[in-house]
């Protein structure tokens, strides 16, 4: 179980930056034109260019958080963190868990406001799958507890 848990985070620091890229919802302003799709990424780009502040708040909450989080449990499993580092991942883990709700929470209030059309993407799932495998993994490495 232990080496299981091991490579299962070190595929997280792949299949987050996959998560990051792929399309996250498709939004179109009416059902007759086309969807455009929205990543992670791609919605960090437009963000940046009218609100670097938030801009920066998601790449902490989507990006850096989790990330941060994977990287600090696998030295924790292999045995390069102390336990001093449990409190911090854990906070880590919360933060990148954060933006999972951010991101469900604009599609029910696009789909509420009746103007466009907001359709989740297999991104989202991904990228949630991504937080909660990461949630999961914490909790089964007996060292990160």
């Amino acid at each position: 179980m232990k080496h299981l848990t091991r490579i299962a985070n070190l595929l997280l620091l792949v299949a987050f930056p996959v998560a990051w890229g792929a399309p996250l919802m498709r939004a179109g302003l009416l059902p007759f034109f086309g969807m455009s799709e929205i990543s992670v990424l791609s919605g960090i780009g437009v963000l940046w260019e009218s609100d670097p502040w938030l801009a920066s708040l998601v790449i902490l909450l989507a990006i850096v958080a989790p990330y941060l989080k994977t990287l600090g449990l696998a030295g924790i499993q292999f045995g390069y963190l102390t336990d001093r580092f449990r409190p911090v991942i854990r906070f880590l883990g919360r933060l990148a868990f954060a933006d999972i709700f951010l991101i469900a929470l604009y599609v029910v209030i696009a789909k509420g406001v009746g103007v466009g059309r907001v359709e989740p993407a297999w991104g989202l799932w991904l990228f949630t799958g991504c937080v909660i495998a990461s949630l999961m993994l914490s909790y089964l490495s007996p060292k990160a507890r």
